[in-house]
């Protein structure tokens, strides 16, 4: 089977097929089984500098650009493997790069690049708040060189199996500033100093092995040298990166559409009923080819968001579409992979129904289609405000 863009980083993406062939079904159906963390994937995946990608040379880092990032995870989850167990090591340090000082940089960005940090978590989301980031009621008071956080997160993904972490908190008020989105700032905070000294972590068990969690803070102390940027600005320092978070995740689920077709066409070419393959049935063959068709016309939207992100020109709209599409894709080919393998569809041994319950989170995260709808609407047809 053929892509639009399969020709795009060539050795990067046959580099990753051969690291992915070391961790086929059997291990994450393991994994799956006993909820537990991909540690050795991870490990194999940061060993051969694949999580570096974004990082500057200067750094330590590869120092390319997101198009290969999307290359890398799209080949992952392509390959069967899941790339959300350690995905935002690749761009949750774009907050970092983008906004932190000389001296952070210096002293974070080569250790995350060399592997020996990890900063893959990012506490936002809060119970109350949901995707409405500016009612968030963490809170960060400044007391002399520190601040002190006290509030709660939650659907913080990786946050067991990270150093760092990313925080956004309110340091101001909401109704003592002119707009909703001021007086959020973002901190670096260090998980090995904190967990139990202010900061507990729950994990979260869900119909997927996400490795998520919630986090309560109470009277954490965050040292002052750890703000990112401007106290007060933060909310547009992390939206900086989630059009990079969104494209990433998109190619993600291009893989995953890619993944489920593969899997369906070979099984309907081998699968025998009524002494003939069942992929010789128009009713087996058209579903497949328009899971194709959706998956190519995605990936293209995917493309041009990740060339539009590196090339630095506004890609607000063309990120959100990338999201909304692919996931979209992957969430019918699933559907469409499922049908099509019938009764052996929900056996563990097939890597149908992990696959299937693994695509479905993207309808929902990092932000729900129904939000990108009322976006574009916004934003891009200039229509009244919904929210």
């Amino acid at each position: 089977m053929t892509s639009t863009h399969d020709d795009d980083f060539a050795e990067i993406r046959t580099s990753v097929r051969a690291l992915c062939a070391r961790f086929p079904g059997s291990y994450w159906r393991e994994l799956d089984r006993e909820r537990r963390y991909p540690q050795a994937f991870v490990d194999a995946l940061t060993e051969a500098g694949m999580l570096a990608v974004l990082i500057p040379e200067q750094y330590g880092g590869s120092g390319l650009g997101l198009a290969a990032a999307a290359a890398i995870l799209e080949e992952v989850h392509k390959a069967g493997c899941n790339g959300a167990a350690c995905h935002a090591q690749m761009y949750t340090m774009g907050t970092l790069l983008k906004h932190g000082n000389a001296q952070q940089k210096d002293r974070y960005l080569p250790e995350i690049a060399a592997g020996r940090l990890r900063l893959q978590a990012f506490g936002v989301t809060e119970p109350t708040a949901g995707t409405d980031t500016t009612a968030i009621k963490t809170t960060a008071r400044r007391d002399g060189d520190r601040y002190v956080i006290n509030g709660q997160k939650v659907w913080t993904s990786r946050a067991e199996h990270s150093d760092l972490m990313l925080l956004l908190a309110r340091t101001t008020a909401r109704d003592q500033t002119a707009k909703r989105t001021e007086g959020l700032s973002v901190f670096l905070v260090d998980l090995r100093e904190s967990v139990g000294k202010g900061l507990t972590i729950r994990p979260i068990r869900t119909m997927m092995n996400h490795a998520t969690t919630e986090l309560f803070f109470d009277e954490l102390s965050v040292p002052a040298a750890n703000l990112i940027g401007e106290e007060g600005k933060g909310f547009r320092y992390i939206i900086d990166g989630m059009n990079a978070e969104r494209i990433l995740i998109a190619s993600e689920c291009i893989g995953d559409a890619r993944w489920f077709i593969a899997a369906a066409t070979a099984y309907a070419k081998q699968r025998v009923v009524f002494a003939r393959p069942i992929g010789q049935n128009q009713g087996i063959q058209f579903p497949i080819a328009k899971a194709y068709a959706g998956s190519e016309a995605a990936a293209l939207m995917v493309r041009e968001a990740a060339r539009r992100f590196d090339a630095g020109e506004p890609c607000g709209p063309q990120a959100n579409m990338a999201k909304l599409l692919a996931a979209d894709a992957a969430w019918a080919a699933a559907d469409m992979c499922i049908q099509t393998h019938g009764g052996f569809g929900f056996a563990e041994e097939f890597d149908v129904e992990r696959k299937f319950r693994e695509t479905r989170l993207y309808q929902v995260a990092p932000v729900s289609t129904n939000l990108i709808l009322a976006y574009l609407a916004e934003h891009v047809l200039e229509l009244p405000r919904s929210y």
